[in-house]
Parts: structure tokens; sequence; C-alpha cells
């Protein structure tokens, strides 16, 4: 089969959509099936995403993206994401009858209200009730929708999207991620609470390093709010973005690991902690709830201190690496994937 999988979120961008969607490409091709990813970096004209200058979006890509499309000749489309390559394709698409699959991987009206209520609290409501009708329009001619959780799939049909929804999870590399020695804190004092992500806005790391705790807090990452945080909080340690086996060592290197956001629709940082060894204090909000369903996988509440000092004293390492090699496999994501687009008639 060739699939086509066209999206905003691709090299060289550094984010969980783009780590999906290199882990899904590869499983697929050894699974014999030709896949080709359409990214920002095929077209020429691109500009930064406000508030995100790593991000890059193509700029008017239609044409180019309707001669792409038409080379490949695609046995299966995939939209996986709803910025302007996603709208182009969704376009043509639609004009020319051709059946297509998406993937809700952003809370957009969660993002977009957040940012633009920030100075003026009473916009958050009208906000996000316009991003919702947006992506619920967007995804509605779609085949089927591939959705990470079922907490995520609740929510939208809340919202009312009626797009027939098919569960895509998440999978680990286990070979990079699992337990072992403290190879990057031995210096710093214990415990060693870290998180890891985006610096921004929507991921209320400022609830992390304002919790109360004796030890160190760690932020793995770069993003448009660092600088503030850095400047607030003097004494959290942030080490910059990290990937492949320096992230690793960070993650086990730590204790424990503090997830703040309340706007993931997942958050694959969470599996890879436990890959790791290290115990999860989280809200109990989508994403977390879904992936934190023993009480040795970490402790979830509103009070991240308390969460973060409970998780300490649960479970092992050893019992939250083979919770995650029996439940969340880039195997089993693929065969996910192959049946959404293979049962929902097209």
């Amino acid at each position: 089969m060739k699939i086509l999988i066209v999206s905003d979120a691709w090299h060289p961008q550094i984010n969980g959509v783009v780590r999906t969607y290199e882990h899904l490409r590869d499983k697929l091709i050894e699974k014999g099936h030709e896949v080709k990813v359409i990214g920002p970096r095929d077209f020429p004209w691109r500009i930064p995403t406000p508030g995100y200058p790593e991000i890059k979006l193509a700029i008017l890509p239609y044409n180019r993206l309707k001669k792409m499309i038409e080379d490949y000749a695609a046995d299966r489309i995939h939209i996986s994401t709803e910025g302007p390559l996603g709208a182009a394709s969704r376009k043509y698409c639609i004009k020319n009858n051709i059946p297509f699959s998406t993937s809700y991987h952003t809370q957009f009206p969660d993002y977009v209200a957040k940012r633009f209520s920030r100075f003026l609290p009473f916009l958050y409501k009208p906000v996000h009730k316009i991003a919702v009708n947006t992506m619920r329009n967007f995804h509605a001619p779609s085949k089927v929708m591939m959705v990470a959780t079922q907490s995520l799939e609740d929510t939208l049909r809340e919202w009312g999207f009626k797009t027939p929804i098919h569960r895509l999870s998440r999978g680990v590399n286990l070979d990079l991620f699992h337990p072992g020695e403290d190879t990057v804190y031995k210096d710093l004092p214990k415990p060693v609470a870290v998180y890891v992500g985006r610096v921004a806005i929507e991921k209320s790391i400022e609830d992390f390093l304002s919790m109360d705790w004796e030890g160190s807090k760690v932020v793995v990452g770069h993003g448009p709010s660092e600088e503030e945080l850095k400047h607030q909080y003097p004494d959290a340690v942030f080490v910059g973005s990290k990937t492949g086996e320096e992230l690793a060592a960070h993650y086990r290197s730590a204790d424990v690991f503090v997830f703040p956001s309340r706007t993931d629709t997942f958050g694959m940082v969470l599996i890879e902690a436990l890959a790791s060894g290290l115990p999860v204090a989280a809200y109990n909000v989508t994403g977390p709830k879904d992936i934190i369903t023993e009480d040795y996988l970490g402790v979830l509440g509103e009070d991240l201190s308390k969460a973060a000092h409970k998780s300490l004293k649960h479970g092992t390492a050893k019992q939250r690496f083979e919770h995650i090699k029996n439940n969340y496999t880039w195997e089993n994501v693929a065969k996910q994937y192959i049946d959404a687009i293979e049962n929902n008639q097209f």
C-alpha cells in the first residue's frame, strides 16, 4: 500500500507529532508498505509560527502540494495536522472526491484560548468556542479521525465531533529509554524532579517550578517561556533541549517525572519517563489519566508536590519498564493505523 502523510509538523522540528510519524513510518515500511511524508521543508516559502519561531509553516502551498500528491499517487492519504499543509491537502481531497483520514494531535482550542486570555481572561471562553468549531469542521469530512486516548475521544464527542474515531496510541524505543544509573544529576541535591518538553505557556511549567520540593527541579527543553521562567525561578536547573541518548540519560538520572500540563492529548514524555523507570506526578487530566492506570506508575492529583512525594514511594523502576514494554509498542501503533484505514470504508 502506498501511504501519503501530510504534516505541518515534520523535520527539523522536534516534538511528539514528529516522533510519532517517524516511528509509524518506519514500522509501516518494515511491514512492506511504501510511505512518504510531506512537510513544510518541502516548500520554498515558509514563515515562523507566532510564539514558536523554530516551527516553520508553508505559505500558499496548494499548487505545489497538488502536484506532489498527484505525482505520488497514494492509495491512502493521511492528514496529521490542521495547519496550512493540512488545510491545503484537505481542500485537494474534497475537491477531487478523494477519501482521507486525519489525526487529532494537539489541543489547539486550549492553546489558542490560553494565549489570547493571558492578559484578557474574559477572552478564554469565546476564543475556545471558536477554535472548537474550527477543529470540528476541519475533521468533519475525514473518513476516520485517529486519537491517542479514550478520554480525548470522550472530550471530542462532548464538543460535538461526529467523525468516526479510531485509537492510535504511541510507543517507546526501549533500546533507548530504560532504567539505569544516574550519570547526569550526581551533584544536584536529591531527590531530582524533572520536566521534559516545550517550555511554553500552555505547558503550565510554573506549576512544577513553584511546587514545594526539598531537592532539585530540572527543566529539559526549549521554548518561548524559557527566559521568563529562568528569571522567575533562579533555583531551577534549565538544561535546554536534549535528544537521543543524552535525553535518555536525563530521564534515568532523575527520581521523579513531573508533568504539569493540562492541555496535552497524550504526552509521549510520560511513557518515555516510565520506560526509564521514573514514577510520574501529574494532574488527573487527558493524557496522564489514560496512562497512569496503576499505582506503581505514579500519582495523579491537584497538588503536584504531594503527588510527586507520594509517587517516590510507589512501585519500582522494573515494574514501570515492564508495563511500558507490554503496553506501548510502535508495532502495535502501526497495526492500529492499518486497521483504521482498512476498516473505515476507504
